[in-house]
């Protein structure tokens, strides 16, 4: 569908726009359209099997266990036996009247062969369509908020009128897709019959996917923000080099462009908001500690979801940045001498505690999240305020080893800027094998040769504790099977108190590792060789690669075991074909559908009711010209 030159640029989500509502109400509306209709067409043919209303002349009543009326149709004056069941003085009442119109669907009489309409619907107004809309339209805010519309029905059409929608060519709507808009709330006849034998479909649909991704990018530029940087114009080029002279390693064109990018950011007048997304294994960190590097001699504050993360992030900042930067390890407990080290610090990495932690803010330069998935939206609203002043906000960069499909980043990099990392600095070689029962020897053989050889092995278990409805082992009831067989086996899952200890117990000496999907994210196991997955079909395939990708962290060989009863499984089959979190995003999406990227959520639902981001790349890319 065409669109006219103007566009979305500048028009803010709550902005009335002359329509009675705000914008994001009155495409809300648009994109709960009638979930179907009811035409009173009035028959031209009377065959069995016609559904449509007829005008009839009254003959007379059988009152029996089911109430009979006989009548003529008017046009032809066949007649009509008209059989309503569980009837009511209502029903003997208005189907004595003289003449009226029924509505209903013709059939025969299978012992008289007579045409018959059963349980037929009296209507007043023949040729006229009856709109029906989904209960959940009742929770729309919008209409709550309107109190003297006695139907959803009444409220929406109000407000949708033809002038009103016309009005949407002022954001580029073409007249075209405002004509569909208006035939699935206004419909005629023909609509009516075409969409109860066909459903939505064309030019119908195709309007509700462009409302749908335009309503899903004005909720995104909603949510940038223009601010003064607090430190304006501030890159220390010549920190970054010191660290980039430091490194054993060169960096990855990748991670190059991302720094390059950041460094841009800082020397801007604005605080900039980036998301940095990165295949597993693709260097995140080394962007982080550039970062830290340019943002100095101002404070850096990095968020990690876990302990065992930030350690590691703040042992590779100890080997990595300058000694003119100073990283400090902040975990939890507050004293006047942990007070004198914060007050010290360039660069603070913590978890959570960061939120609760009393900080002098007024020298941080730079904020960062590292997986920031697995925060709550508040969680980082709280960090991306901690650091804010009167005079400006800190830069904010987010970090994300769980790459989305190319169709939602292209939605979400218009408001946010956005530098990927599809590099590996190592050059990985991971099998994946799809195996099942028949093949346990041969994984065994496989196990001890990995240990023999001094590489670790971990085993995923989808439950802690035994479940009648799942045909797998939990982790519970396999443990002591390996236990028995070999040396040093690690058992650890959420439940699990000290499960960092005994992460840090068996990156050092542990042969086997027994888990749940705990180690999906970030952990650093440089020995990690094999990993075992039992019963990959229950999870998803973004999951699914983040497991695979502890394994060969520093490069080399690897192994990836899928352990199923299923033995045709074309999603798993389409994983083990590639290594590409990219390509493994846009597999997801193919499977599962999309994620939500507007409150955090990444590859976990079904976001769009119409939009399809796997087959719509074309429909997004004309709405994203809009913006």
């Amino acid at each position: 569908m065409a669109w006219t030159k103007t566009g979305v640029s500048g028009i803010k989500p709550d902005m009335d726009l002359g329509l009675g509502v705000s914008l994001t109400s009155f495409l809300e509306l648009l994109l709960n359209p009638p979930k179907s209709y009811t035409p009173y067409c009035v028959l031209e043919n009377l065959e069995p099997g016609a559904l449509g209303c007829l005008e009839v002349d009254y003959i007379n009543m059988h009152k029996g266990h089911v109430l009979k009326i006989n009548t003529h149709v008017k046009t032809t004056g066949q007649v009509l036996e008209l059989v309503c069941f569980n009837y009511t003085p209502y029903h003997t009442k208005h189907f004595s009247q003289k003449s009226y119109f029924v509505y209903g669907k013709l059939s025969l009489n299978p012992y008289t062969q007579v045409l018959q309409m059963i349980n037929p619907k009296i209507i007043t107004q023949p040729n006229t369509i009856t709109l029906h809309f989904d209960r959940a339209c009742q929770k729309i805010a919008s209409f709550n908020q309107q109190r003297q519309y006695k139907t959803y029905k009444d409220y929406c059409l109000s407000i949708l009128t033809p002038y009103n929608l016309h009005k949407l060519t002022a954001l580029g709507v073409s007249v075209e897709m405002i004509e569909s808009l208006h035939m699935l709330f206004y419909p005629t006849l023909e609509f009516a019959l075409d969409h109860a034998s066909k459903g939505l479909h064309g030019k119908y649909l195709e309007s509700l996917k462009c409302i749908e991704a335009m309503a899903y990018m004005l909720a995104l530029s909603g949510k940038t923000f223009h601010a003064p940087s607090k430190f304006s114009g501030h890159a220390n080029v010549q920190a970054l080099q010191e660290f980039l002279d430091k490194l054993p390693f060169t960096l990855t064109p990748d991670q190059q462009k991302a720094i390059s990018s950041i460094k841009q950011d800082l020397q801007g007048k604005v605080a900039t908001k980036r998301l940095i997304m990165g295949d597993v294994g693709s260097g995140k960190t080394m962007v982080i500690l550039a970062s830290v590097a340019l943002a100095s001699p101002y404070k850096s504050l990095l968020m990690a979801p876990t302990s065992i993360l930030a350690k590691q992030i703040y042992t590779e900042a100890l080997k990595f940045l300058p000694p003119s930067i100073k990283p400090l390890l902040l975990l939890g407990g507050w004293s006047k001498k942990v007070q004198k080290s914060i007050d010290e610090a360039t660069f603070i990495v913590g978890t959570t505690t960061l939120l609760y932690t009393p900080l002098d803010t007024s020298q941080v330069a730079l904020v960062l999240s590292d997986e920031q998935h697995r925060f709550g939206t508040k969680q980082r609203h709280a960090l991306q305020t901690l650091a804010t002043h009167a005079t400006g906000k800190p830069h904010y960069l987010q970090f994300s080893a769980t790459p989305i499909p190319r169709t939602l980043a292209m939605m979400g990099a218009k408001f946010v800027a956005t530098s990927l990392l599809r590099d590996k600095p190592y050059h990985k070689d991971i099998k994946t094998h799809i195996i099942g029962k028949k093949d346990f020897t041969k994984l065994l053989e496989h196990i001890q040769e990995q240990i023999v050889q001094d590489r670790q092995v971990a085993i995923i278990y989808p439950l802690v504790e035994e479940s009648q409805k799942m045909n797998y082992l939990s982790l519970k009831e396999g443990a002591p099977y390996w236990q028995k067989r070999f040396e040093k086996v690690c058992v650890v899952s959420g439940k699990h108190k000290d499960k960092e200890e005994i992460m840090e117990t068996f990156a050092k000496e542990g042969q086997i590792l027994l888990a749940t999907t705990l180690i999906e994210v970030g952990i650093s196991l440089p020995k990690l060789s094999t990993i075992i997955i039992v019963g990959p079909e229950r999870l998803g395939l973004a999951t699914l690669h983040q497991l695979r990708g502890r394994v060969a962290r520093l490069g080399g060989e690897g192994y990836c075991y899928l352990f199923t009863h299923q033995s045709n499984n074309t999603r798993l089959s389409d994983f083990s074909q590639t290594l590409d979190g990219f390509e493994i995003a846009n597999l997801d999406l193919k499977y599962r559908h999309s994620g939500d990227l507007l409150h955090g959520k990444e590859q976990s639902g079904n976001h769009f009711n119409f939009l399809d981001l796997s087959e719509d790349q074309h429909l997004i890319t004309k709405v994203s010209a809009l913006f």
